[in-house]
């Protein structure tokens, strides 16, 4: 008697994925296989891979759905593009012009000030004694002075008469003279020791903002000291210094020795945020020979001050503008081994691959095209994979697009 043996489960799981295997492979074939007769006449033909039937004529009877631009015409500003340093406009640092007691600090550290606003204040007192002092010493040789005036003009009178001898008119009138020059001097010192009196109250030279505090209140300081009380920096307006290659410098002078300015933008380190508008007035008289560059500098109102000292910047330039210059969509341009080209879209629905020559990209998404396309011209934006030059296209719009995903959605 013969026992079949019932068939083990990993035989049938084997038997199980070998069939699904085949399903799969049914409907690989049948999804990319031609239907019907080949581009280059019928069944038979060879189907090797540059052969009719290989892979470039597999798809020959069925087009691409792709999206498309206009070419068009726009005046494009011409843009030159630098990396700059953010400097301030103005930096003092302000130190003490008399010697003292420093007595008190009005200001906060990283405040914004104003010029002229009172920022520490000196002992004064020492100065204002001897500004008494000259005075009372003015006083007295005032006095002395309107005593041999008098005498002056009485010595004249007795020499008119032949009363006095010519050597005591003559010492008169020195004498004179002498307490004249000591009321002058006295009033020298007068205006010194009030000057003295007004630097005692320092004051912000520049509008602007401090730095941190470099000496406290209740420290001797001296005029004769390089260290000072605090830094104050100017960022309204702000600076911007850059370079640029030497061979930019014809286009730049034609504006900058006219007495006209190009425009800048200022955008941040990563080039993606724009911090301020502002204009070039400035260039260097002179190439950086170890470079080959020319130094600019920018200036920014800086309103909200974006743009701080030491700062490192992208600047672009406006150096000019074509006009009506051919401008494609940015999707559009494609790169390769053999330069830049875009797919035109013909008459007949097919595409042509053309070579371009490209200029000045042109807002965020648009590209402008010196030589390749002309205005009015179909060029494809999106399924440019998919093509190679001749191939059939179908132009769907992105709202056909936008209804057919709609629909999937709906199903």
């Amino acid at each position: 008697m013969t026992v079949i043996s019932p068939k083990k489960p990993h035989s049938r799981r084997k038997i199980i994925l070998c069939i699904i295997l085949l399903l799969l492979i049914i409907v690989l074939v049948w999804r990319f296989w031609p239907h019907g007769q080949s581009a280059a006449g019928g069944p038979g033909g060879m189907r090797g891979p540059g052969g009719p039937g290989g892979p470039g004529q597999m798809m020959a009877g069925i087009s691409t759905p792709v999206h498309t631009g206009t070419v068009v015409l726009a005046d494009v500003p011409v843009y030159l593009t630098a990396l700059g340093t953010v400097i301030p406009n103005a930096t003092v640092t302000v130190t003490s012009r008399v010697d003292g007691q420093l007595m008190h600090v009005y200001f906060k550290e990283g405040q914004k000030v104003a010029a002229g606003q009172l920022l520490a204040q000196i002992d004064p007192r020492s100065y204002q004694a001897t500004l008494a002092q000259y005075q009372g010493d003015l006083n007295q040789n005032q006095a002395l002075l309107k005593s041999a005036q008098l005498t002056l003009a009485r010595y004249q009178k007795l020499y008119a008469q032949d009363s006095l001898a010519r050597q005591d008119l003559d010492t008169q009138t020195a004498t004179v003279g002498q307490y004249s020059g000591a009321v002058k001097a006295d009033q020298a010192q007068i205006d010194a020791a009030k000057l003295n009196i007004e630097y005692a109250r320092i004051t912000a030279p520049i509008s602007g903002r401090v730095g941190l505090r470099l000496v406290d209140a209740g420290n001797m300081v001296q005029s004769s000291s390089t260290t000072g009380l605090v830094t104050i920096t100017q960022t309204q307006p702000a600076a911007v210094t850059f370079s640029v290659p030497q061979s930019n410098i014809p286009t730049l002078l034609k504006a900058l020795h006219h007495d006209q300015s190009l425009p800048a933008t200022a955008f941040d380190q990563q080039g993606s945020s724009e911090l301020a508008q502002g204009e070039v007035q400035y260039i260097s008289n002179q190439i950086d020979t170890s470079t080959g560059s020319v130094t600019l500098k920018a200036l920014f109102a800086n309103l909200d001050e974006a743009l701080y000292p030491n700062q490192f910047v992208n600047l672009r330039l406006q150096t000019g503008t074509l006009k009506q210059a051919t401008v494609i969509p940015g999707q559009a341009l494609q790169l390769s081994s053999d330069g830049s080209f875009v797919y035109v879209v013909n008459k007949d629905s097919t595409v042509s691959r053309k070579a371009v020559k490209t200029g000045p990209v042109f807002g965020n998404d648009q590209q402008a095209i010196l030589e390749g396309v002309s205005a009015g011209e179909q060029v494809v934006t999106e399924g440019i994979d998919r093509l190679t030059d001749g191939s059939k296209v179908s132009v769907v719009s992105a709202e056909e697009t936008a209804a057919a995903i709609g629909g999937k959605k709906a199903q």
